[in-house]
């Protein structure tokens, strides 16, 4: 099967010879005929499998053949997705696709000053990419109308709606004409994403190319045991022990984030960090140069555990295992993507044995476990299988109570601790001197 075959136009098929691509991925197989006739999609597929052309390059061929040229301060066809960094990427694919097309595309997001993209909006685009905040913001200053929306497009539904963005997608959906096509791609269809496709698609076309819920099979995953408090000494230690050149390392917060940044440059390791609270131009540029491999460890929280595409990325590592066992998933998926091998390695404690298994349930495989020489876990992680299970050693038969010595003239009171209390921490009592209180003797 080639690109041709589909019914792409002359101009998508020259993009795509200078960009490489030979033969249509299964859901850009599938997906490409569906939108070019017109066909409302659900479509679920792996990260890394081409979805963004599955959908861009018909979205690209529908506006460049049909419909009225775009007028002031509207757009065409519009990209919904939950991230900048995602946003930026989708855009920048298809600014690429769209490079001999008479196209005018654009791409809004928060963390940025809102008035350059209010002036370019000013003159109309034909294909806009959005987050959903930005979007409703532009849309309630009057910068932005949807008159001429031919085509709704939701990246990532499943993100937006982890991220809370299931209002903005109410209001975004009363504002839009009802006459349009919508397309709807997710990595997991969910009842919330169920429910949003009944209230969005018309009739959709439901494109299912892989397994749900299944990392790819590109992607060696294994997870290493340690305690907390020694998990930066133990990533130190691999990265040398490893000689890792590129690493994507995902934490859970912000604060996590910064401070393993932290600790990374005081060793002389070249490494920067992207979360939420870095300014949006810090955050591209952190970005680009690990893309350019002129930042040997990039760390992140969950912002980019979507979309992003880092060409041969050899190594990704959970530092922390994500609150969300999908976004595992995600993570992963940043290496071992086009056909090329990865490794992804997790960090596990014990306080995150019941994410460990919520993931292993997830992907229906259980992950290989190693302990690393000198790092070996004072508190023991529980056995954990794809079944859902965590696997408890039996507890220990409690000591049998004593009642002797001077605990027994207490009574009940003595009992209901020692049932509610482990002995050891029983402190003695001690014994309270005992007054007279009759009436006091006159001294002779």
């Amino acid at each position: 099967m080639t690109f041709a075959s589909l019914g792409l136009i002359e101009p998508l098929l020259r993009s795509l010879e200078t960009l490489g691509y030979q033969t249509p991925t299964p859901v850009q197989a599938q997906a490409i005929p569906a939108v070019l006739a017109g066909r409302d999609l659900m479509a679920a597929a792996q990260t890394g499998t081409g979805k963004t052309a599955g959908f861009a390059l018909p979205l690209l061929q529908l506006l460049a053949m049909e419909g009225p040229k775009v007028t002031a301060n509207s757009v065409r066809a519009l990209i919904l997705v939950p991230t900048r960094e995602l946003a930026e990427q989708v855009h920048e694919a298809v600014r690429q696709y769209a490079e001999n097309l008479p196209l005018s595309t654009y791409a809004v997001y928060g963390g940025v000053s809102i008035n350059p993209q209010m002036m370019k909006l000013r003159k109309g685009v034909d294909l806009l990419v959005a987050t959903p905040g930005r979007l409703l913001d532009l849309f309630r200053q009057n910068a932005l109308k949807f008159n001429q929306l031919q085509t709704l497009v939701l990246d990532e539904a499943d993100r937006m709606l982890d991220l809370g963005f299931s209002e903005e997608l109410g209001n975004i959906y009363k504002a839009l004409p009802k006459k349009r096509q919508t397309l709807l791609f997710s990595a997991t269809f969910s009842d919330a994403i169920r429910t949003l496709a009944g209230q969005m698609l018309n009739d959709p076309l439901l494109i299912e190319v892989s397994p749900r819920n299944v990392a790819a099979n590109t992607v060696k995953q294994w997870v290493v045991t340690v305690d907390k408090k020694r998990k930066p000494e133990l990533f130190i230690h691999l990265l040398r022990k490893g000689k890792w050149k590129q690493v994507l390392v995902f934490a859970k917060t912000r604060n996590g984030v910064d401070a393993l940044v932290e600790k990374l440059q005081g060793l002389g390791v070249n490494a920067d960090g992207i979360h939420g609270d870095k300014p949006q131009a810090t955050r591209q540029r952190a970005l680009d140069r690990f893309k350019a491999s002129e930042v040997q460890i990039l760390v992140a929280t969950d912002v980019a555990a979507r979309g992003l595409d880092i060409e041969d990325l050899p190594l990704v590592v959970n530092f922390d295992l994500p609150i969300v066992a999908e976004d595992y998933i995600h993570r992963i998926g940043r290496t071992g993507r086009a056909g090329a091998t990865g490794q992804a390695i997790s960090l596990v404690c014990a306080d995150e044995v019941n994410l460990l298994s919520a993931i292993e349930t997830l992907t229906r495989q259980t992950l290989p476990r190693q302990m690393e020489h000198d790092f070996e876990p004072e508190h023991r992680v529980p056995d954990t299988d794809a079944s859902g299970q965590v696997v408890k050693k039996p507890k220990k038969p409690k000591k049998p109570k004593t009642s002797g010595g001077g605990k027994r003239n207490l009574g009940k009171w003595v009992e209901s601790a020692e049932a509610s209390t482990p002995e050891p921490s029983i402190k003695p009592v001690r014994k309270v001197p005992v007054f007279n209180t009759g009436p006091r003797k006159k001294k002779p």
